[in-house]
């Protein structure tokens, strides 16, 4: 197997984002926050305002999906708007996640990954103005920066994938 390259951090996201001007602020936090409402409280927010950044693989090809709060991604949304079937469609693992991003899973930020990603911002959950805190690169950081700014450097397209209701 290939030797794994050694994962990314806050340090790199924040490296990122200053290579690009990419308005942003990390946060160092004093514990790590592997939950939305967790990481709400350590920054002070509300659970609606923390965006997630998750890796699905349709056909095999890495795409990004980024929601905000506790909502879940409706797999039958996201297949219909990738137009493939729903079993052509699955959640990355942690490794591969890791290893197509270079960021662990619990502190996957929506850009500065090691490849660019295709990215589908959920257009119900997702704010389109405001402050939104991501993951911050390391499990004990979130990056915060303006909703805008978040659309405009992930190129991410705005369409309904979540439901409230799926638990």
């Amino acid at each position: 197997a290939m030797a794994q390259p050694p994962a990314l951090t806050e340090w790199d996201l924040e490296g990122f984002c200053a290579r690009h001007g990419v308005p942003a602020r990390l946060h160092p936090l004093d514990v790590p926050t592997p939950t939305v409402p967790d990481a709400a409280k350590a920054v002070g927010t509300e659970p609606a305002r923390i965006v997630k950044s998750l890796v699905f693989m349709a056909r095999e090809e890495p795409l990004l999906v980024v929601a905000a709060g506790e909502s879940r991604v409706s797999y039958p949304a996201l297949a219909t708007v990738l137009g493939v079937s729903r079993k052509q469609l699955r959640f990355a693992t942690p490794d591969e996640a890791l290893l197509i991003t270079g960021f662990r899973v619990g502190a996957m930020p929506p850009f500065g990954h090691r490849v660019e990603l295709p990215t589908w911002l959920d257009a119900l959950t997702v704010p389109e103005t405001g402050s939104v805190f991501a993951g911050g690169g390391g499990v004990s950081a979130l990056l915060e920066l303006d909703a805008a700014v978040l659309h405009e450097v992930t190129g991410g397209r705005r369409v309904p994938l979540t439901r409230a209701d799926e638990a």
